[in-house]
């Protein structure tokens, strides 16, 4: 069994789905994170609100205390 850690680190430099609080979400090229608060770097980030793409960013730093879950 893999470790969230290790998923997470495997996952860098790769499109992931972040869903967080308030039914918001990103969708990105994860660029980087911090182990001890799991704050997230999104490279060519959509900004998802309720299903539809509200806005793309360039680079998206999303605070780890508001992520539900993250998928590879």
């Amino acid at each position: 069994m893999d470790k969230p850690l290790k998923i997470l680190h495997a996952s860098l430099n790769k499109r992931v789905m972040v869903e967080l609080r308030g039914s918001r979400g990103f969708h990105g090229t994860l660029d980087g994170y911090d182990v001890p608060h799991m704050n997230l770097v999104l490279k060519g980030a959509e900004e998802i609100v309720n299903g539809e793409t509200i806005l793309k960013h360039n680079t998206v730093i999303v605070r780890g205390d508001n992520i539900i879950f993250v998928s590879p």
